[in-house]
């Protein structure tokens, strides 16, 4: 969908006085190219050994060591990063103390705690000392299964300041789930909560930890945060401490000394997990330096982050938008920290969060915004959003009327940016932009020194059609590579046989992008719809259908016919009360061929009751397609709710 007039253009102002156009005034004075966006977006793809490199500076990171060249090699399994270079991602995200707050965290049931800069540094030191006598040292890994609360924070950046590598799952896996995961890297110290709560009711987790145990062997040291009771019993928990008691008495903690371990550009830093749905999932390791460069670039650049802000983002532990929030410590912002449902004990919630702690940048996914807008919420109005200057949006594609619905309902001098990227690069693709109008349904632009594009079937780019993004250039948060993966060929298969000619990352997504540079997201290219052979992105049916209404959710698959073609199948969960009537059923179909074309109309359409999510909140198209053709699920544990493909097993199409 093209908008033919933004809904919003920057003021002036507020775009010469951005970090983006700071930046590029000053690249292109130094440089000598056009002081533009779309000449400094292409020289930084093209001169990415100067991109790279002036943004090493502008990001303020000293590493102890270096930096000399910035990269050596080539093509992008071939480059490495910065060689030579020593630095640590926590030193950086640790330089600011002082009294002024590094995290506001709030849970459902009304918690708040402000942890102050100093407080912070404190924190980490203790927890790094707590480590380092429980062996911890440099490479091993460490484990969260926490809710998204401040030891988490504490906890991982402990880990980086010691050259440990931090991988972490929020306390709603199964403990399958946990295991297909951190039974592949073998940690050697696990922080765990006794639980969590969710839409007001408390989960205890401590049976789900014994079990783990069992089976994790390499684990050394448990620590027990606790989050339901003050004091849950760890008796029954072998080799458990209460988090205060492993780190110490006051005393021994304030008398830590913050001590960081210099390591390699591209030393392990984090690791995360593919979803995990067809198959035990990727272990992805990340590094030091990639992940701080790639993250402060769309943090001050991108989203304009500036020191003291409060940026919020909604997510859980086991996502990567927990790592790229962390982040933003590096840029002098304070972390706005919340644990639970975001629409407990309504939509209002996060709302009333934004407006007491004057959140600047306030992160959500399109789900959330639906949930408001079939609450027929008014946040602009409703609450005092004048620190609020931009909003994120990720998870999956935004819809137009989405857009439309922040601009008249949330505030009209909004930076909304949808982004997009995954977990495979900790960071993003395409991004929002300070300098450039939003279009509806448009993310607005590709990320500077993202050589990405719209390839079509024969690996031709494209413009104003779809195609499948590609990035044909390396980048510095390219993963380190899987957990013992020898020699590479896993985490090549994955990203790079697609274009067997050229090597390029295929990412999955099925996009295009526009004439007026922004990218529009149709769906995961695996999910795409083939019916007569034209290809259709699963979100162009989701913008249609899910902004009726009486739809809740949704999710759209194809499945194989005799004669070797697709039908579209879509399936709906309806507002309580409300069955799936012919007229209904056919008011669905008008709709979608209207505002879409007749080859979208699905074959068939049926009522459910539930969609199944993964732990992020994304539908997953495959597994049910895969109930469809009667083929097995390999991994329920990854999806937040397994039970909702039995449903789909016993739904009988026509032919």
């Amino acid at each position: 969908m093209h908008a033919s007039a933004p809904l919003w253009t920057p003021s002036t102002e507020r775009a010469r006085s951005s970090q983006m156009h700071e930046f590029l005034s000053r690249m292109s004075a130094r440089h000598g190219f056009p002081a533009d966006w779309e000449s400094l977006r292409r020289w930084s793809v093209e001169r990415r050994d100067l991109f790279w490199s002036e943004l090493l500076r502008l990001a303020r990171i000293e590493p102890s060591t270096g930096p000399g060249a910035t990269y050596t090699g080539e093509g992008m399994l071939g480059t490495k990063w910065f060689p030579g270079t020593t630095l640590n991602y926590a030193r950086h995200l640790l330089r600011f103390d002082g009294d002024e707050p590094a995290i506001l965290a709030l849970d459902e049931r009304g918690n708040e705690r402000r942890i102050s800069r100093r407080e912070l540094r404190d924190a980490v030191a203790a927890c790094a000392a707590a480590l380092s006598g429980a062996g911890v040292k440099r490479g091993d890994r460490v484990a969260g299964f926490l809710p998204n609360i401040p030891e988490a924070v504490i906890a991982m950046l402990a880990t980086a300041s010691l050259g440990a590598v931090w991988s972490s799952c929020s306390p709603d896996f199964g403990a399958q789930g946990v295991l297909d995961r951190f039974g592949q890297i073998e940690p050697v110290v696990l922080l765990a909560a006794d639980g969590y709560t969710y839409a007001g009711k408390p989960i205890r987790v401590l049976e789900r930890v014994r079990e783990m145990l069992g089976r994790l062997p390499s684990v050394r040291q448990v620590v027990l945060v606790p989050f339901l009771e003050a004091a849950p019993r760890t008796d029954d928990v072998p080799r458990s401490a209460i988090w205060a008691d492993f780190l110490g008495n006051a005393q021994r903690a304030a008398a830590a000394v913050l001590r960081f371990e210099e390591v390699p550009f591209d030393h392990p830093l984090f690791i995360m997990y593919s979803s995990g749905t067809t198959g035990v999932p990727k272990c992805i390791v990340h590094g030091h330096g990639g992940t701080l460069l790639q993250h402060a670039k769309e943090h001050l650049l991108h989203c304009d982050i500036r020191e003291g802000e409060r940026v919020f983002y909604f997510t859980t532990c086991g996502w990567m938008m927990w790592n790229w929030l962390a982040s933003a410590l590096g840029c002098g912002a304070a972390l706005v920290l919340y644990e639970g449902s975001p629409t407990h004990p309504d939509a209002r919630r996060l709302w009333e969060m934004a407006e007491r702690l004057r959140v600047n940048v306030f992160g959500t996914s399109p789900k959330f915004l639906a949930a408001c807008q079939k609450a027929d919420l008014r946040p602009g109005s409703e609450f005092n959003l004048s620190a609020l200057r931009c909003v994120l949006s990720t998870g999956s594609p935004l819809s137009a009327e989405q857009f439309a619905w922040v601009y008249e309902r949330v505030g009209r001098d909004l930076q909304l940016s949808s982004i997009s990227g995954g977990t495979d690069i900790i960071s993003c693709f395409m991004l929002g932009n300070p300098l450039l109008p939003v279009y509806a349904g448009e993310i607005q632009c590709r990320g500077l020194g993202m050589d990405v594009h719209a390839w079509d079937e024969q690996g031709r780019p494209v413009v104003g059609q779809k195609g499948d993004l590609v990035c044909v250039a390396p980048f510095p948060s390219q993963p380190v590579g899987f957990w013992n993966d020898s020699g590479g060929r896993k985490y090549a298969a994955a990203y790079f046989e697609s274009y067997p000619d050229c090597c390029v990352w295929r990412h999955g997504d099925f996009i295009e992008i526009t004439e007026n540079g922004g990218i529009i997201v149709y769906g995961r290219s695996d999910a795409t719809l083939n019916p007569g052979g034209v290809r259709i992105g699963t979100a162009e049916i989701y913008r249609i259908v899910e902004s009726m209404p009486e739809v809740i959710d949704s999710i759209v698959v194809g499945r194989d016919t005799p004669d070797q073609d697709v039908e579209v199948c879509l399936f709906v969960v309806l507002r309580p009360g409300l069955t799936l009537t012919p007229e209904l059923e056919e008011r669905m179909r008008r709709e979608i061929a209207a505002a879409a074309t007749r080859r979208h109309v699905p074959r068939h359409i049926r009522q459910v009751r539930d969609i199944p999510h993964t732990i992020s909140g994304k539908k997953v198209e495959l597994a049910v397609r895969q109930v469809l053709h009667g083929q097995a699920v390999q991994n329920r544990d990854a999806l937040a709710n397994p039970a909702a493909l039995d449903e789909f097993a016993g739904i009988r199409l026509d032919s």
